[in-house]
Order: C-alpha cells, then sequence, then structure tokens
C-alpha cells in the first residue's frame, strides 16, 4: 500500500517538466480521477493509502502523461465556458482561445437577434465545445452542430445530454462534400482546421502525435475550410446574417480577403484573445442584400 503523498513525489519525478505542462498539477489531477475526489481531498488526506491496483493504474496513466499524452484524454474532461465537457480521444481538446469566438456570437446574439428564436449553425462542431455552450447560453437559439467524424458526434450528443439541451441538433455532415441550400441561419460559426499541412508535425507532442489530424490540418496554406465555408455561407444565410470564425494569429489578412471576396459583407472586424492575438473575425452582411 502506497500513500497520496508518495504518489505524486513519484508523479513530479516521472514527468518531465515540458513547456506546456505541470508535473504536479498533472499527478493531482490524474489522482483526483482515479479517486473520484477533488484536489483538496488529495492536500487533506495525504497519509491516506490506496490500494495496489489504484497504484498500478495511477503510475499507468503518469507515464502515458510523461509520452505527451494529453491530460484530457485522461480524465475524459474539460472545462469550457464555464461548463464541464466529456472528452476522449479523438476529437479535439477545447483550448480557452476558442471562448473568445463563443463570447463573441453570444455578445452578437444577444445585440441583433434577441427577439427571435436565432438559428445557428457550427461547423466542424468536434466535442461541441461551441454548439453546445451557444445552445446553452442563448436559450431562444436553434443550433445545428454538424462534423464529419462520427466519433465527434457521438461525443458532442452526450455533452449536449448532460445538459439536457433540446435546442441543439447534431449530425454528421461534410462540407465539402453535402449541399448546404435547404436551411438558412442568423448565424453561422467555426473553428475550422487551420494549421498548415507541414506545421503539424512541428507542434507540441501533446498536439502533433495524439489529437486528431483531421481537426487540424488546414491544407497545404491553411485556408483550405475558410474558402469552402466562406463558398457555404453564401448558400444559407438569413437576412442581416453574420459569419464569425477562429483563426490562427498569423490568418487574419488572408481570412479577411477570402470573406471580402465573397462581395456579402458590408463589415469584417477582428476580436484578440487574453493573450493578444488575433483571434476570431466576424464578418456582417450587407443589411441591403436580401437572399434569394
Amino acid at each position: 500500500m502506497v500513500t497520496i503523498e508518495k504518489l505524486l513525489k513519484d508523479a513530479v519525478k516521472i514527468i518531465r517538466q515540458r513547456e506546456f505542462n505541470n508535473p504536479l498539477l498533472d499527478g493531482e489531477l490524474i489522482l483526483s480521477y482515479l479517486l473520484q475526489e477533488d484536489r483538496i481531498y488529495l492536500h487533506l488526506n495525504r497519509k491516506k493509502q490506496v490500494s495496489k491496483e489504484l497504484a498500478k493504474e495511477f503510475y499507468n496513466l503518469i507515464e502515458k502523461r510523461n509520452d505527451g499524452y494529453p491530460l484530457q484524454y485522461i480524465t475524459k474532461s474539460q472545462e469550457f465556458m464555464g461548463l464541464t465537457f466529456y472528452i476522449e480521444e479523438g476529437v479535439l481538446v477545447p483550448r480557452p482561445d476558442t471562448e473568445t469566438l463563443v463570447e463573441k456570437v453570444i455578445k452578437i446574439a444577444n445585440e441583433k437577434f434577441s427577439n427571435k428564436e436565432i438559428k445557428i449553425l457550427d461547423i466542424g462542431t468536434g466535442s461541441g465545445a461551441i454548439g453546445v455552450s451557444l445552445a446553452y447560453y442563448l436559450k431562444n437559439s436553434m443550433v445545428r452542430a454538424i462534423d464529419i467524424s462520427s466519433l465527434a458526434v457521438e461525443i458532442a450528443n452526450i455533452n449536449a445530454k448532460k445538459y439536457n439541451l433540446s435546442n441543439i441538433n447534431i449530425v454528421k455532415g461534410n462540407i465539402f462534400q453535402d449541399i448546404f441550400e435547404n436551411e438558412k441561419y442568423h448565424i453561422v460559426v467555426s473553428n475550422p482546421p487551420y494549421i498548415e499541412r507541414e506545421e503539424i508535425s512541428s507542434l507540441q507532442a501533446e498536439v502533433s502525435t495524439f489529437e486528431p489530424k483531421l481537426a487540424l490540418d488546414g491544407g497545404v496554406d491553411g485556408l483550405e475550410y475558410y474558402r469552402r465555408i466562406a463558398e457555404v455561407f453564401t448558400k444559407i444565410y438569413e437576412r442581416e446574417g453574420v459569419l464569425s470564425v477562429e483563426i490562427g494569429n498569423k490568418q487574419k489578412e488572408a481570412v479577411e480577403k477570402i470573406f471580402t471576396k465573397t462581395g456579402l459583407f458590408s463589415k469584417i472586424e477582428t476580436d484578440k484573445d487574453l493573450s493578444g492575438n488575433n483571434r476570431v473575425i466576424t464578418a456582417y452582411v450587407n443589411s441591403e442584400l436580401v437572399p434569394t
């Protein structure tokens, strides 16, 4: 039998310190997950012994974490927009930066569409972080969330059911193949794959080795999805529609150019994330343009 204190000390010894991790915190979160207790419990019960079986599982997971396996895939969860999302390997881990996008859409919805049922399309929903958050915080919304991955659709549905949401519909869809003309939307939102293909291998191991390439690969120049999203949007926007997307911090001018080329928008604006990087581009349909 070993104590909680020994397990945490061993975790710090085993897990290599890297730019994006904290060995002690990682150890605490993994042990909290296994014990189904919070971190305060660990501090108040440092001398408490745990079973051999649990210790063995702990060391196995610590070794996986040391190899760069994402902590969120180990604990099966990630906080996002004040909600706790179920996560597993095969879907992109929601990032705090993406909260900038969700907050932007909520602000727009409350300012422009507060007096009506607002129809929102979330392209590439992954775990459902964006779509579920919008459905949760915008009670007057009807959200359709699509993803090409069957696993992503399954996990996003788990998260929608967790919060008992009836105003979100999550379906499998491919924006490069499926026809999007029947439904019209007030807001189209997306955090698309935007990493340049050759850059993926140079990302931190947590991302390049373990997260789904499908959710990262934005094509040769990283802009493939923005072109397609802009094209799809021209067919599905409601009057005074809005398109809002997350971008890489060096993609502002390129994405603005893609959106401007549609001839649809009267205003395009950029929001920065908390680190001061360009993170969200939002384009507003010219109010004089009426969809056919």
